[in-house]
């Protein structure tokens, strides 16, 4: 699919010049609401939020960043800070709190994780609707009173493709961090909504190689790519160690190795 079909609309007349305004940046095709019956896929902003939705008899609900409430909020307070897995992948400790690029933004749960915990995140992102989405979470979670202060001073969006920007920007971070596309094909509710429809939008990641070779020039310290626990590593390129979670491994791999 081409990432520039999917098409905004808005549904709150108040705002309407903010919708029209994340279209523009993010060269997205303007939808009047009432259009929308030929679109599988469409950007909706409503009264509180910008959401993807999958139109179809049996389409999931919406589809939107939130790291104020839910599950971002439940790991907040209770995700075991920096002794959790992702934490130690990364290599927080009590000293050392690294810059990080996340170079497959997706809904940028595990950025903010990071971002929480003391770190400067880059979040990339090329697909220009999942950047919107992204664009106005960053939005919402900066006016937030809890959280609002560290996502405006930790957090920032690029739209690019992570592979160019990377080969552009050398040693520019301490850490580079991906989660590329994993080609699911379990159909089943234990593959999130959110997977299902990205794989459509977006597809597999089909240059991972290329994509690890990229953070490797990017990152001064190391390169974290998450991956199921039973997954074969990134392009079959064993990392210098792994961290390992119940359902996820965190593979490890030094720059200079």
């Amino acid at each position: 699919m081409n990432p520039t079909a999917i098409p905004l609309y808005c549904t709150a007349p108040e705002r309407i010049p903010e919708a029209q305004e994340i279209a523009r940046r993010f060269a997205l095709p303007w939808l009047l609401p009432d259009a929308t019956a030929d679109a599988r896929f469409t950007l909706c902003m409503d009264g509180e939020r910008l959401a993807l939705i999958e139109h179809g008899a049996d389409a999931p609900g919406p589809i939107y960043v939130d790291w104020v409430e839910g599950h971002a909020a439940h790991r907040r307070r209770f995700g075991g800070g920096r002794g959790q897995p992702l934490a130690k992948a990364v290599g927080l400790k009590q000293a050392q709190t690294p810059s990080v690029v996340d170079a497959t933004a997706g809904l940028g749960r595990d950025a903010f994780v990071l971002a929480s915990l003391g770190c400067a995140v880059t979040l990339l992102e090329r697909h220009p609707a999942i950047a919107a989405l992204l664009a106005d979470g960053l939005q919402r979670a900066s006016a937030d009173a809890e959280i609002g202060a560290y996502v405006r001073e930790r957090m920032q969006l690029v739209h690019a493709d992570a592979i160019a920007w990377l080969q552009q920007h050398p040693q520019v971070t301490d850490v580079v961090y991906l989660d590329p596309m994993y080609p699911h094909r379990d159909k089943s509710a234990l593959v999130k909504k959110e997977m299902r429809a990205f794989q459509v939008i977006v597809g597999s990641d089909t240059d991972g190689a290329e994509l690890l070779q990229a953070a490797l020039h990017g990152a001064r310290r190391r390169v974290v790519v998450k991956r199921p626990k039973r997954a074969p590593p990134l392009a079959e390129r064993a990392p210098a160690f792994s961290i390992s979670s119940p359902n996820t491994r965190y593979d490890v791999y030094l720059p200079m190795a």
